[in-house]
């Protein structure tokens, strides 16, 4: 007891440190725009927080704006959001000794001087990759990630590292090292994860340009619920070496790395900095294909697919809508919209998706946790995956009547033999196969579909995980998927959201219908999804979408 007491009081030491650390960023970074205000008064700081990436990347390269006007412009406004969200882990303080160099330098690529945010679990050189985990304190990343290196190189200058959940396998923002991040429209809602922090911090303005990640919405939720653009590529589009994963070596659901902005034109800037020669040359599992201009500025009608729901998560009357209009006004601008019918969607997030990522029973995930001080309100999944395999086949049977999603879980949470793994790669595949087909039988060149939203209450994510079936479905398949808000919560919504019942009118369900409520003028949108390696033309039908 003496000896667990002593480990247990360095563990709450090492967190003290690192909340210091922390503090001591926000102190460097108040230092650093309070130096510049002395010295250049006249700084209209606002009209250059006031321009979109496109206008200010130019402004950038032709000289009109000088690099260190608009980072230290940046540094106060994100010092600002991290006061009120809580959304920076620490400052990269050799971003201020780029921007100088910068300054003489020749003005050379596409994000030259443009201050970029990237998620605690992308590695910096000389910086902890946590992920809310104590153990990885006090291990600074030998080199910057792969996306990293290319930003610098196309001129990009990272300056601070943002929040996730512990594990990264959460869509809330919280960690015992940094606490809890909150949503910059609402303070009571989480922001999303696990690219929390990111959605926190470039949907209050405090990053132009925020790098994340995304394994079953982890892009897609903070973009959702922070009212910001993001996208998801196809998982093998943009280099993922030097990027910390959730679970490691699983093959089930594809993991991605992608831009979140403002708008749709400044993801089609960075993607089209991050597609380059440097890109390919750094990581050559990575295929050599330059962003193709010709899609993205095509301005061909297209043929989109659309559905209003998966019939597992019921939309929120607000989702419900803003897949309505947004079809509404993509026809009155020439598009042709085709009903699509998806089927089995419990299969793919219970079989595919939870039983694919947790394939041992959750062993090697439990495992991290491992000399934690907390598990991340994570109770029902230890449990399961250390209870014997009789127990969890007896309570799957015994639930199934009562609670279907339960048993489906706790039938889910199984520990698989390698041929049964083998074997449910190939079903993944077929799925795969089967979706394409069923998409090329309708001629279609894309998809609009719901996105989970308003914004939940910060902790209810915990105890939704079964609502991660509309982003969750893309990873399984590896599609690109990009989210644009469209529409804010109206009085209507919340009055209808009072016959919210739910397909299975469990605790899940009745949980979900409170987690919406109190959301009038909270934004929502939409998904834009095509098939794999078009980013370009998913990004396209993004800002068709924004467009209109």
């Amino acid at each position: 007891l003496l000896l667990r007491w002593r480990r247990r009081r360095a563990l709450w030491r090492k967190v003290a440190e690192a909340q210091e650390r922390q503090e001591l960023s926000l102190v460097r970074m108040e230092r650093a725009a309070h130096r510049f205000r002395e010295q250049h008064p006249s700084v209209n700081v606002a009209s250059i927080i006031s321009l979109p990436l496109p206008e200010l990347s130019k402004k950038l390269r032709d000289g009109s704006l000088p690099p260190d006007h608009v980072f230290y412009a940046y540094v106060g406004r994100a010092l600002q959001l991290a006061t009120e969200t809580n959304c920076i882990t620490e400052f990269l303080q050799e971003s201020e000794n780029q921007v100088r160099k910068a300054k003489l330098m020749e003005r050379q690529g596409l994000l030259y001087g443009v201050p970029v945010s990237i998620k605690d679990s992308i590695d910096c050189q000389g910086h902890d990759s946590t992920l809310g985990f104590i153990k990885n304190l006090n291990k600074p990343a030998a080199e910057d990630s792969v996306v990293v290196q290319v930003l610098k190189r196309q001129g990009a200058i990272p300056f601070v590292k943002t929040n996730v959940p512990q594990s990264l396998i959460s869509y809330d923002c919280k960690n015992l090292l940094f606490g809890q991040t909150r949503n910059p429209l609402l303070y009571t809602r989480t922001p999303g994860g696990s690219s929390g922090g990111e959605g926190a911090l470039v949907g209050g303005g405090g990053s132009i340009l925020g790098i994340g990640t995304d394994v079953g919405g982890s892009l897609r939720f903070p973009a959702a619920f922070c009212g910001i653009c993001a996208i998801k590529p196809t998982g093998r589009r943009l280099s993922k070496r030097g990027i910390m994963a959730g679970v490691v070596g699983q093959k089930a659901v594809a993991a991605a790395v992608g831009p979140l902005a403002k708008d749709v034109e400044s993801l089609a800037l960075c993607l089209r900095a991050l597609l380059s020669e440097d890109m390919f040359s750094l990581d050559s599992t990575v295929p050599p294909l330059p962003f193709n201009e010709e899609v993205y500025s095509s301005t061909k009608p297209l043929r989109i697919g659309y559905y209003e729901t998966d019939f597992f998560t019921m939309p929120s009357p607000a989702m419900r809508r803003a897949v309505r209009e947004t079809k509404q006004l993509l026809e009155e601008a020439g598009h042709t919209l085709v009903p699509f019918e998806l089927t089995n969607v419990d299969n793919v997030i219970f079989n595919y998706c939870v039983r694919g990522m947790f394939a041992d029973g959750g062993h090697s995930f439990v495992k991290k946790f491992e000399g934690e001080l907390e598990r991340g309100g994570m109770g029902l999944f230890f449990w399961l995956a250390q209870a014997p395999h009789w127990l969890k086949t007896l309570l799957s049977w015994i639930s199934k009547p009562f609670v279907p999603r339960l048993s489906s879980i706790i039938r889910s949470m199984k520990e698989n033999t390698v041929d049964e793994v083998w074997s449910l790669h190939h079903e993944i595949e077929d799925f795969c196969h089967q979706f394409i087909a069923q998409w090329k039988e309708l001629n279609l060149d894309v998809m609009l579909c719901p996105m989970l939203g308003p914004a939940l209450g910060i902790g209810y994510p915990g105890k939704l995980s079964v609502a991660v079936s509309y982003t969750m479905l893309y990873n399984a398949l590896d599609f690109p998927a990009g989210v644009v808000p469209v529409t804010l919560v109206s009085d209507e919504d919340e009055e209808q959201l009072k016959g919210y019942k739910g397909y299975y009118q469990d605790w899940w369900d009745r949980t979900l219908a409170k987690a919406f409520r109190g959301s009038v003028g909270m934004p929502v949108a939409v998904q834009c999804v095509a098939l794999p390696w078009q980013e370009e033309l998913c990004l396209r039908f993004m800002k068709e979408v924004e467009t209109l």
